[in-house]
């Protein structure tokens, strides 16, 4: 058996054990991996998930390889063949180098000093974001991808951000003045202050030794509290030295086309690598595809293959910051042809050959959707007129996408996949996503999906019903502008008709949403639903359900007793829920006000079961009694249990609190939920159960209490005025332009203006929320309504039977009817 030691254990190493491990079907080969890190390999290109709370674990390497975790190697003796490590020594028949690349960080004054930062790995995130506690300015030196993406990280943590780029524009390496310009314009609408022609000289520190800002090498200077160097990254090379192995011009082991160094038994993958191809002295690259690729390669050529390396497409198609980039090709050619739209904040730039028939290169920014059609014809020739390609609407040129063009690179959905979707009655952008996952991720490419479902013929109305002609949006904002009262006036003035099923229900929920007023008064009883019009809901049997609040699920004993005392006196089914509440089921209609009378002196309020509106707030035990946790959840559930309870929505709503990262009250699957962190509230919205289960994004990390329930308020009074009938707030989300950095500008950046507004909206919900339960058996006339039949309101229902069933009423099951067969 031939023993394999892989040094370094990254992306590129993990598909190696993955790769070789796959095809030794001999059992040849022994690997040992021996990781620098402490942590397995984890995706590296996603590290900016890791705010919001993803996991980018790669799990694990394969069996039966060996992997050893924070054992760096200290040296090689390729005489003896052996590495060596502090706990150990290895030695190996063939050596594989994946060290990767480490940050690099510029000889500027002042780099060594508490709050500089660099980010590279998990530890690093780690480090920054428990230094970011409390912190108010943070600056980046590095305008590339992976400053961007540190940028966006301290955007995360709370930080006004700055990012200081040497070069004359953003992303140097990927795009020309003109697409680093638009580029700009983007980040900087996002509140990232771009400072670019501009270095760093000094970094100064404070009177308690650390950072307080940067002096610029023009003389001007930045107040900071946090500084993170993304100046770019080099070669992990040092075990060169030791093994006596040659560099590339840049550093970099140097290897062949298959990898391999000057030495047969030593070989060298990823970012490491000196590549040398085509007369090329050695270069290395960035990029993980390339990794990838010598990853295959070498694994083959330990098994008698003769794969070799061609050179690496090092085209890219980014979203930083919500902004679209794509560059692919050269950067600067015999031709070129611009579009810029300063408008809509796009560029594109193609590059071709003199005699404009070859495609030679290209860049766009703000819109990369032609991305896959020209990356397509790369080298060949152009697949339609150029400003066609770049502005399909300018100049009335129609150009069609191949079939296999990919529409959501995030799901690697192909325009082939949704146009068969379609043709198989996917006849909505949520049916679309349900059906191909096609926009469920950033959301970028539903303007795509609705082209798709344009140039199938599917015509897409926001119609609310025949009544009217408005969408739900477009209701919401006609009543509140024109302050209408009754759905009699609304329709009268803006629609036609007598009003149906669909249109009634929600007309009564702006109303309510508006107002805060009794669902029950005047005309407005007659739009409800069923389970409105009788403030609880209808079962199977024609009985109702009971649901009292119990506010993030806590609750006395003496209350307790009272639940059980009712249920025991009037017959009802107990059950205790998923959402820390307790269903009692079987009480007639005429018995509710009187189940009720004894629910609320006791205390209770409705639970709300029967509306669309706030259901629960569920919770852990969070610190006051779990070994874990760090934040007080049940207190925190209570108080937005309290604060968003009868809040009339497009559909229901839950919610739940965690007080640790270990998640016990599963609140990544609510429409809003919380997680504690050491320092503050992790903020997620847009999630789910259900049919069709989705986690929730992560919004706003490390939130103190008032910041947090401020945001919460903005997102629901958001949500309930631009979202469709029965939307929930996920697949509201899904469907939004811009998807959750809109929603940021939005509700945190305020770019609509709109956040008094809704600040305030949801002030007059607080202030003026009154049980309805508690108004209705308080009033005669609003009680006299709950009765079975109206010309004889002392009889009850006379089919409503029950049978026990392990100790409890139930309805009694209907037994079947036996049909006499011929004989």
């Amino acid at each position: 058996m031939k023993r394999i030691v892989v040094v370094g254990h990254g992306m590129v190493a993990q598909r190696f054990t993955e790769a070789l491990t796959a095809r030794d079907t001999g059992s040849e080969f022994h690997i040992t991996v021996l990781a620098e890190e402490r942590q397995r390999a984890y995706d590296r290109v996603r590290l900016t998930s890791f705010f919001d709370g993803e996991e980018l674990d790669l799990g694990g390497v394969p069996e039966p390889v060996q992997l050893r975790l924070a054992e760096p190697v200290l040296g090689i003796d390729r005489g003896r063949r052996v590495v060596t490590t502090p706990a150990a020594d290895y030695g190996y028949d063939h050596l594989v180098l994946a060290t990767g690349s480490r940050p690099f960080v510029p000889p500027i004054t002042g780099a060594d000093l508490p709050g500089v930062f660099v980010y590279r790995t998990i530890d690093d995130l780690s480090a920054l974001r428990a230094y970011c506690s409390g912190k108010r300015v943070g600056a980046v030196l590095g305008g590339g991808l992976l400053g961007l993406e540190a940028a966006n990280a301290l955007r995360l943590l709370g930080l006004a951000t700055h990012v200081v780029e040497f070069a004359p524009r953003l992303m140097p390496l990927q795009v020309d003045d003109g697409g680093g310009g638009v580029l700009k314009q983007h980040i900087e609408r996002l509140g990232v202050s771009v400072h670019t022609g501009r270095s760093c000289a000094t970094i100064t520190a404070g009177a308690d030794g650390t950072v307080d800002g940067m002096v610029f090498a023009d003389g001007g200077t930045l107040a900071v509290d946090v500084v993170v160097v993304a100046a770019g990254i080099r070669p992990r090379d040092e075990l060169a030295a030791t093994g006596g192995l040659e560099l590339g011009p840049r550093g970099g082991f140097l290897v062949d086309s298959a990898c391999r160094t000057a030495d047969d038994a030593v070989w060298a993958i990823g970012e490491c690598a000196a590549l040398a191809l085509d007369g090329d002295q050695g270069r290395c690259y960035g990029l993980v595809a390339p990794g990838y690729a010598m990853a295959e390669v070498v694994a083959d050529r330990l098994l008698g293959g003769d794969a070799s390396m061609a050179v690496p497409d090092t085209a890219t198609k980014l979203k930083l910051l919500g902004v679209d980039v794509a560059s692919f090709g050269v950067l600067d050619g015999p031709l070129d042809v611009v579009y810029h739209d300063g408008a809509n904040g796009t560029y594109a730039k193609l590059l071709l050959s003199d005699d404009a028939k070859t495609l030679l290169g290209g860049v766009l920014v703000g819109d990369a959707t032609a991305y896959p059609l020209l990356r397509a014809a790369l080298g060949g020739p152009l697949p339609g007129p150029p400003l066609a390609l770049l502005a399909p609407a300018g100049d009335g040129t129609k150009v069609t996408l191949p079939g296999s063009a990919q529409i959501c690179s995030c799901n690697a959905v192909t325009k082939d996949a949704i146009t068969l979707a379609i043709s198989a009655g996917a006849d909505d952008v949520p049916a679309i996503k349900a059906c191909t996952r096609a926009g469920t991720t950033c959301g970028s490419c539903v303007p795509a999906l609705k082209q798709l479902l344009h140039e199938c013929g599917v015509k897409q109305s926001t119609a609310l019903c025949e009544h009217f002609t408005y969408s739900r949006q477009e209701l919401f904002d006609l009543i509140r502008v024109r302050r209408v009262t009754t759905f009699s006036q609304l329709i009268a003035d803006h629609g036609q008709g007598r009003g149906c099923d669909v249109c009634k229900p929600v007309v009564a929920s702006i109303l309510a949403s508006l107002t805060n007023g009794y669902v029950l008064d005047g005309e407005q009883a007659a739009l409800q639903d069923t389970n409105d019009h009788f403030l609880a809901n209808i079962q199977r049997d024609g009985t109702y359900s009971v649901v009292p609040r119990i506010p993030g699920g806590e609750i006395t004993p003496e209350k307790l007793i009272v639940i059980g005392e009712v249920a025991r006196d009037f017959g009802l089914y107990t059950k205790i829920t998923g959402g820390q509440r307790i269903d009692l089921f079987g009480a007639r209609v005429e018995q509710l006000p009187e189940i009720w009378q004894r629910l609320v002196d006791a205390g209770f309020e409705s639970g709300h079961a029967y509306g669309k509106a706030l259901r629960t707030v569920k919770s852990c035990v969070g610190d006051t009694w779990c070994r874990y946790g760090v934040q007080d959840s049940v207190g925190l559930a209570i108080a937005l249990e309290l604060r968003y309870r009868g809040l009339r929505s497009p559909h229901k709503l839950k919610s739940a609190v965690s007080g640790c990262a270990r998640e016990c009250a599963e609140a990544r699957s609510k429409d809003f939920g919380i997680i504690a962190t050491e320092l503050g509230w992790n903020l997620y919205v847009g999630g789910n159960g259900g049919f069709r289960p989705r986690h929730a994004d992560l919004f706003l990390s490390d939130l103190s209490t008032e910041d947090l329930v401020r945001t919460i308020d903005r997102f629901l009074m958001y949500y309930i005025r631009t979202a469709d009938r029965l939307q929930r707030t996920a697949a509201w989300l899904e469907a939004l332009e811009g998807g959750l950095e809109h929603l940021r500008d939005v509700i945190v950046h305020d770019t609509l203006g709109l956040a008094e507004e809704l600040d305030r909206a949801m002030a007059q919900h607080v202030s003026s929320y009154v049980d309805e339960w508690k108004a209705t058996i308080e009033d005669p006339e609003r009680r006299s309504r709950f009765v079975s039949f109206v010309n004889a309101p002392e009889v009850p229902d006379p089919s409503i039977t029950f049978e026990v069933e392990r100790g409890q009423h139930i309805p009694v099951r209907k037994q079947p009817i036996l049909l006499g067969m011929p004989s």
